[in-house]
């Protein structure tokens, strides 16, 4: 009976993986990533337009409620963080920032009254009616981040 060591011949070579073995497996790897990337960036996109969508309908709703109580719009957004309506000002899911919401005036409102920018009038019924994103980006509805 020969007794042969045990890494001669046949052990030896199946110990690791052939290169085309690990050329399969990285192709596997590559589709799988190139079908799940492009997904996870719609996701994104998607979970970004919530929060927009989200945080437009608080600050209109605070806007509304600093209306109801005082009887004229908040001249600033940093009005109804000062008077209690909100705790901080909401950042802008797409340009990450604060100061990037672009404010409507009561007189550019559709329905404001009538009431010429600059005038007393106009003065009286504050500065910010509506709110919108700074960005310039459209969402996956076709229409401007800052139009919703």
């Amino acid at each position: 009976m020969v007794r042969r060591p045990p890494h001669s011949g046949m052990v030896r070579g199946r110990r690791g993986f052939t290169l085309i073995e690990l050329m399969i497996v990285l192709t596997v790897i590559g589709i799988l990533m190139s079908i799940a990337v492009p997904n996870y960036q719609r996701s994104v996109i998607r979970a970004r337009e919530a929060v927009l969508s989200d945080t437009l309908f608080t600050l209109r709703k605070a806007i509304d409620e600093y209306y109801a109580d005082r009887g004229r719009y908040p001249d600033a957004l940093s009005d109804l963080v000062m008077k209690g309506y909100l705790r901080e000002i909401p950042s802008d899911p797409f340009t990450r920032r604060t100061d990037t919401w672009v404010t409507v005036a009561p007189a550019d409102a559709p329905a404001a009254g009538g009431a010429a920018e600059g005038s007393p009038q106009a003065a009286e019924q504050g500065r910010v009616y509506d709110v919108h994103s700074g960005s310039h980006l459209v969402g996956a509805n076709g229409i401007p981040y800052n139009e919703w």
